[in-house]
Order: structure tokens, then sequence, then C-alpha cells
């Protein structure tokens, strides 16, 4: 990378959204672009995440792109080593190794609003580009909580998202952290290993059953062989879904059958009643993430395991304290504690046309147009942005909607020409989110009973779309140039008529040109 590098587009960040990104702008015929990408690898999460048992919790077939099918997956549910997989085949299968820039971490982009154009500052050197697609995610900068005491502690601390592959946890006494998606997945994989597993639960998940199986070798040669049978296998899954969303959204009350079900999920695999009672949930089924396992409350109820309901709040040496007095000695100590969601720090380290980070735009809470694009930073746009997130379906459908809306931005470029950008009007990003907090008012994650991370410090749910796919779909399928202003490069101005003036009678005037002998035959 050169100092004096331009590009039509920058990509940031390398999974899902980014190489989604990189596919849609090449199918588009924009070849004229960069994938910047801090790590030495393409997968975003699903690189990062490579904690014991780590899995997707929705279906193969949904969880990949839809121009790109994969008719081998082989488990209805994948694991993190063939996501991972999948996403290498996707960088390789649409040429996309000569746009990336490994170990490129962006520290800094920068709107220049003479030349219309964002400057770059990576770790790697300077670069400039014309629009920028921020594609870092949301699950990409892991959250541990300031723990009193934690700096001291003698043993092992670690992430899950940053799992530390070389330290042995086996015969160790384990502090795990949390109750999210990660740790369901975490427990289960470590609990015959360990010695004493502790578990910090500040709030109880739901958790349904996991119908997770190896998908027959017949099933994959009928996909790929007829590859309309792995698209009605999609259409299948998605369907279901959509369903399902009206319950979430509208009908909060119909999830008590859930309940019901989940509940039983826990009464087969817990006969003690009083881990029973710590593990119940007094919340909306679907306020937090329903989370999926077969394996999570058997791997609670064996004799090694200690369930703490309560948070942990301080660290004395090696023992560590839960907010209700209860203490444990542990070698290790694992946070499942999720990320930086509605404060994400990518959102420091870019400066809008007023000179102001967009984290400093966000300070009372994230807002976007349609999900992607923020007032005062032309050319920008988000890939997961604000709102955007889905509590039962797939994140690759909100994704490809999302590049359907990058496609027409970049096309609306084109046809009005010259140096040009977009930059979203403020009331229009104001009545797009409170239409979206409208909508969200009826919902189980507003009307649940329960404090989830899909909530900002302010209470207000900037992270869940409050509608369907199929909605979030037609609503970006095109870029409403009304809802834009059009930023043209300022014009030089001209100088004053005075200055003019007086220049010329102070300068010397031209010599007269030589007459050639036409000229003074023309003259005479």
């Amino acid at each position: 990378m050169t100092e004096h590098e331009h590009v039509r587009v920058a990509v940031i960040g390398s999974g899902f959204g980014g190489l989604g990104a990189a596919v849609r702008l090449r199918r588009e015929g924009v070849t004229d672009f960069v994938v910047l990408e801090r790590a030495d690898s393409v997968g975003g999460t699903w690189r990062d995440n490579s904690y014991p048992g780590c899995a997707c919790d929705v279906p193969s077939h949904l969880y990949s792109f839809s121009f790109a099918p994969n008719p081998d997956w082989p488990r209805t549910f994948s694991g993190q080593e063939h996501i991972r997989a999948y996403l290498e085949h996707v960088t390789d299968v649409f040429g996309l190794r000569p746009h990336l820039r490994l170990n490129t971490e962006v520290k800094l982009m920068t709107w220049d609003g003479e030349r219309l154009r964002w400057v770059i500052e990576t770790g790697r050197g300077t670069l400039t580009a014309d629009i920028v697609v921020s594609a870092t995610g949301p699950l990409s900068d892991p959250k541990v909580p300031d723990i009193p005491g934690l700096d001291t502690f003698p043993g092992k601390v670690f992430h899950s998202a940053r799992w530390d592959h070389d330290y042995d946890l086996r015969g160790k006494r384990v502090a795990m952290v949390g109750t999210g998606a990660s740790a369901i997945q975490i427990v289960p994989a470590i609990q015959p290993q360990v010695a004493k597993l502790t578990l910090f639960q500040r709030t109880p998940p739901w958790v349904m059953p996991r119908v997770d199986r190896a998908i027959s070798g017949a099933e994959r040669l009928l996909h790929r062989t007829l590859p309309v049978t792995a698209r009605l296998r999609r259409g299948l899954l998605w369907g279901i879904r959509e369903l399902q969303v009206q319950a979430f959204t509208k009908r909060p009350n119909e999830l008590g059958l859930v309940e019901q079900l989940a509940k039983r999920n826990m009464f087969r695999a817990v006969k003690d009643p009083v881990l029973r009672a710590k593990l119940t949930p007094d919340y909306r089924i679907g306020c937090k993430r329903i989370l999926l396992s077969s394996t999570y409350y058997p791997a609670l109820a064996e004799p090694n395991v200690d369930v703490v309901a309560s948070g942990l709040s301080e660290i004395r040496g090696s023992t560590v304290v839960a907010a209700d007095g209860s203490e444990a000695e542990v070698d290790a100590i694992v946070f499942g504690t999720g990320f930086h969601v509605t404060d994400m720090p990518i959102a420091e380290r870019v400066v809008g046309a007023e000179g102001r980070t967009l984290a400093e735009a966000w300070s009372s809470g994230m807002k976007s147009l349609r999900g992607a694009t923020a007032a005062g930073f032309p050319n920008w746009m988000t890939i997961i942005g604000p709102n955007t997130g889905l509590g039962n379906s797939s994140m690759i459908l909100m994704i490809e909607s999302q590049l359907n809306y990058l496609a027409d931005y970049v096309r609306q470029l084109d046809v009005l020409g010259g140096q040009a950008a977009l930059d979203a009007r403020p009331g229009a990003v104001d009545a797009w989110n409170h239409r979206v907090q409208e909508r969200m008012k009826r919902t189980v994650w507003a009307t649940g009973g329960c404090t989830s991370w899909y909530l900002d410090d302010n209470g207000v749910n900037t992270t869940v779309w409050p509608g369907t796919t199929t909605e979030f779909r037609g609503a970006t399928r095109h870029v409403d140039l009304a809802e834009y202003d059009l930023i043209r490069t300022p014009a030089p101005a001209p100088a004053p008529a005075s200055a003019s003036a007086s220049a010329s009678a102070s300068e010397p005037s031209a010599p007269p040109a030589p007459r050639t002998k036409k000229k003074a035959e023309a003259e005479a």
C-alpha cells in the first residue's frame, strides 16, 4: 500500500458482510476496491470465535449466501470450522484475494470535504477512497467487565472470542462468566475435562433443544445434482422463520406455548428443584435471544458444575466472589460476556464532515438511515448497522438486503456523474428511526421484562429489526435520493474584480506579439 493509493471503494472487514460487499461490487462491475482486514485471514467472527463447541444456531442452508449455495454442509447446524472454510471458499471462487489487504488495521477514517473522499489511515500506510463500506460487524470487539481485582488474578484469563488454545483446561478449576450463546456451547464442551466448573449467571437464558444431525451423503448428492432442491430447502427454512416473526413483533403473548416447551426441555435434564429454580427465567421468552442446545442443561446437572445465580463482583487473589457473597477458588476465568454492540469501537475512528466522530454523533444512541448511512458522514455505509439485527432468523438475509442498497448507492453516484457524494439528511434519518422505534414498542424485546444486550445505555433497542426480512428487503431495494443531500466538489471562488484590476494595473504589460509577413499584409 502506498501513501497515494486511491480506490473507488474501501471495505472494512472480511466477515460475511465484507466479503458479501466485495462480491456484490464485482457483480456490479466495480473492481477498483480493497478489503481492509486487521487479521491475517478472512472470516470475521467465525475466525475469531474458535472456542470449544463453537457452532451456528441458524441452519446451515440458511446461514449462507443465496448467490453461493453450499450443497456439502456436513450438519444441519454447522460448526465454526465449516463456516470459516465456507468463507475461504467464497473468497477463492469469486476472486477476492487480489483485493484483500490483510494485517491492515484501520486507525482513522477522515472525510475530506474538498476532494470528496475518505482519507484512511491504517497500520500499513494511508489511502483514500470515494466510498467506505464498514463491515466490521457488531460482534467483533469483545467486552470484558471491569471487575475489581481482575488485574491481580494469578491464573489464566481470556474471552470466549480470544480463546487461548495453548492453555490446557484439563483438571483445572474454571470460572465461566456469562450465560449467552457462547457460554451454552462452551460449558458442555469443557465440563467433562475440568475438575470444577463454576458458572456465574446473572440472568438465566431460555434454552430450546438443538435438533442437529449429520446431513447424509444422499442429501448432499441430491443438492449437488439438483441445485433447486437446496434452494427449496433454504426457502422452507426461511419461510418458517418469517411466520414466527409476528409473535416476536406484534403478539408476544403467543410465545407462552414456546415457554412451556423450553421448560419441558429443562425438566427432562435437570431433576434438582433448587437448580431448576436457578435456571428458570422470569421474563417472556424471546426478550433475550432464545438459545439452542441439547447438552447445556445435562452439563449443568453434573456433580463437578456449580451454578451461581449471581454476577461476578470481585476477585481476591485466586478467589472469585459473586454479588451474593459466594466464593470459589479457580485456576482460570473465561468471559463469555459478549461484545461492544451498541458502542462499536469503529465509530470512534470515523470523522465526518463536521469534524466529529461517529461515536460523538451516536452519543445519545445509534441512528442510521435504513440501517446503512448516517447524517454528516457522506459516502459512508455500514453493513449490519443500527436496528438490522434479528432475533430468530439468519443475518445473511439482512446482509444481502444491505448489499442491494449498496449496489444501488453506487449506481446512483454513477448516474450523477463527476465528483459527487451523498449525505443522509438528518430529517430522513430521524423519520426512519422514529418509525422503527414506534414499531419496537409492542415487540417482545420492549415488553418482555428483561434487560438484554439489544439495549443501549439509555434502554433503547438500537440493535434489532422489528419486522420481517421481507419488509427490510423491500425497504432497502433502492436508494431514495430525496433522503440525501447531494454534495459536489466546491468550485474555486472567483477573484474580486477590484483585486483583478489592481493586479493588472500594477503588472507590466506584455510585449506585442511579433508581426508575421501574412499578418502585416492583412493589416495593410
